[in-house]
C-alpha cells in the first residue's frame, strides 16, 4: 500500500540505500549557461526586452543557481539511485539564461508592477529534474525520493498532483528549497508513458500560450493535449500521493554536500 509517510520497513529501506549511496562520489558537473555581455540590455522574440540593469540582475541569478546545482544535483541523483528511478534530461537541469530572460521579461511585461528581484525570486524550475519509473513501480517510488529529499534538508514548496484530473496534464511536479543555498528547484515524477505525453504535447502548450494565438485556435490545441494525455495509466495510488511528512530520522547525507 503506498502512502504519504514513511514505514517502518520504508524507512530501514532508505537508511541502507542512503548509507549506499553516500559511499559514491557523486560528481555531477555543471551545464554551460551563456551570459550576454555585462552592460548590455537583453532583446527577444515578441519584442520582449531587457534593460541592462535587469538583464544583469538575471545574469546573476544564472551563476548563483550553477553554484547551487552541484549540490542539488548529488541529492537528485541519490534518490534516484536509491529508487532505481531513471533520471531523464540530466543534461537539460539548468535552463538556459536566455529562456529564463524570456520568463523573466514575459512576466514583467505581465505584471508591470512586478520588479526582477521579485521575479527572480519566485522562479522555481531555473534548476530542474525529471525521475522516471514504470507504473508499478511509480508511488512507491515517488514516496521514498521525496522523503529522502525532504529528510535531507529540502523543504517542499509546491506539490502539484494531476493524476487524478479527468482531463488535461497527468504527472506529479513539485518544487523544493534547497538547505544551503536557498535555491529553488523543480522535481517531476513521472511514468514513460506521462513522460511521452509531455513531450508530444509541449508544442501545442507553447503555442496555446502566444498571445497571437486565436480562443478558437487556444480551444483546439486543448483538446489535442487532453486526448494525448487521456491514454496515459494512472498509476496504483498515484493520484493520492501527497508531500512527504518530516520523519525524525536522521538520514546519512550524500557525498558532495
Amino acid at each position: 500500500m503506498t502512502t504519504s509517510t514513511t514505514t517502518a520497513p520504508a524507512i530501514s529501506r532508505i537508511l541502507s540505500a542512503a548509507a549506499l549511496a553516500t559511499a559514491l562520489a557523486l560528481g555531477s558537473g555543471t551545464g554551460a549557461v551563456a551570459a550576454g555581455p555585462a552592460g548590455d540590455g537583453w532583446k527577444g522574440e515578441g519584442g520582449l526586452t531587457l534593460n541592462a540593469a535587469d538583464n544583469a540582475s538575471v545574469d546573476a541569478y544564472v551563476e548563483r543557481a550553477k553554484d547551487a546545482e552541484e549540490a542539488i544535483s548529488t541529492d537528485v541523483r541519490a534518490a534516484a539511485l536509491v529508487t532505481g528511478a531513471e533520471l531523464v534530461g540530466f543534461e537539460y537541469r539548468l535552463k538556459s539564461a536566455d529562456s529564463l530572460k524570456r520568463k523573466v521579461a514575459t512576466s514583467l511585461r505581465e505584471r508591470p508592477g512586478q520588479n526582477v528581484d521579485t521575479v527572480l525570486a519566485g522562479l522555481g524550475d531555473a534548476v530542474r529534474y525529471t525521475l522516471q519509473w514504470p507504473d508499478d513501480a511509480y508511488s512507491d517510488g515517488v514516496t521514498t525520493a521525496s522523503a529522502l529529499l525532504s529528510a535531507w534538508g529540502n523543504d517542499n514548496t509546491k506539490w502539484s498532483n494531476t493524476w487524478g484530473r479527468s482531463s488535461g496534464y497527468k504527472g506529479l511536479n513539485t518544487g523544493w528549497r534547497a538547505p544551503r543555498s536557498g535555491q529553488l528547484f523543480e522535481v517531476q515524477f513521472h511514468t514513460p508513458a506521462s513522460k511521452h505525453a509531455q513531450e508530444v504535447t509541449h508544442l501545442l502548450y507553447e503555442e496555446q500560450r502566444l498571445p497571437s494565438t486565436s480562443p478558437a485556435r487556444k480551444k483546439e490545441l486543448q483538446a489535442l493535449q487532453d486526448a494525448e494525455f487521456a491514454a496515459v495509466p494512472v498509476p496504483a495510488g498515484a493520484d493520492r500521493l501527497s508531500p512527504p511528512a518530516r520523519t525524525g530520522v536522521p538520514l546519512p547525507v550524500p557525498v558532495g554536500r
